[in-house]
């Protein structure tokens, strides 16, 4: 499909998606909300569709929600209905399916809540994040305030949502922001690289591996070990398993199915 705000692009299992209002710094606006909800449920609608990697357009990763939209004014009971249950930044992240964000430059705001939203983060070293909300009177809506707290600990969160400075690429790799810095040149193919490798995977392992990691911040390491058996089981009576197992012994590479 052709979208206003985005360049959608699929290869062999790979959704990649380009934020594409370089002019505006790809700011996110109601559109570019839209679309990017259209394709997230697309992508889980269709199992062929097994990885998604996001970036920029241009100089910036997203310098966050359009201020000059109409919709950042909006009621705040449809601001809060809106975030509540139909939040795109949620919707990525439950999925069930690997998510790369390549961020390129600037990841500000729902922009970062974009990113960190992904399963896994490359930055380039021009890259930079912030939620800078608190400068504006307000905090981060999109999930910022929980996901930061989780990936870099209470007090690194509560530093970046309240003073609301900017951060560089080599210090959100140093608390746990991002998974690597990867030269400018280097970063898509890397993240091409690597959608690559989770495309090849079971893609019911990786849903419930993704399941198992993500409940393991709320259960207790009793209940988490309890989770992680029963899926662990599940997963040892699927067909791709089995696929697996005959891989192994037959000295190829399994091809999986998903089932």
């Amino acid at each position: 499909m052709t979208y206003e705000t985005l360049l959608v692009a699929e290869e062999e299992g790979i959704v990649e998606i380009t934020l594409n209002r370089v002019d505006q710094l790809n700011a996110i606006n109601a559109k570019c909300r839209e679309e990017l909800m259209d394709v997230f449920l697309a992508a889980r609608d269709d199992p062929a569709r097994r990885v998604l990697l996001i970036t920029g357009a241009g100089r910036a990763f997203s310098a966050g929600a359009d201020l000059k939209d109409g919709s950042v004014t909006e009621p705040p009971i449809e601001s809060v209905e809106s975030r509540w249950w139909g939040d795109f930044r949620a919707t990525l992240a439950s999925l069930g399916k690997p998510s790369i964000a390549a961020v390129n430059g600037m990841a500000l705001g729902g922009g970062f809540e974009l990113a960190l939203a992904c399963d896994f983060r490359l930055a380039a070293p021009e890259a930079s994040f912030a939620v800078p909300e608190i400068n504006l009177g307000s905090i981060p809506a999109g999930g910022a305030t929980q996901r930061i707290a989780r990936l870099a600990g209470l007090g690194r969160a509560m530093e970046l949502v309240l003073f609301g400075e900017r951060i560089d690429a080599a210090e959100a790799y140093r608390i746990g922001l991002v998974n690597r810095v990867v030269a400018a040149a280097d970063l898509l193919p890397t993240a091409r690289q690597w959608a690559k490798k989770l495309s090849a995977k079971a893609p019911l392992a990786l849903k419930y591996g993704k399941e198992a990691v993500i409940k393991s911040t709320d259960l207790s390491i009793e209940d988490g070990i309890r989770l992680e058996s029963y899926l662990g089981g599940l997963l040892r009576t699927t067909e791709d398993r089995k696929e697996g197992i005959a891989a192994i012994l037959e000295k190829r590479k399994p091809v999986f199915r998903g089932k």
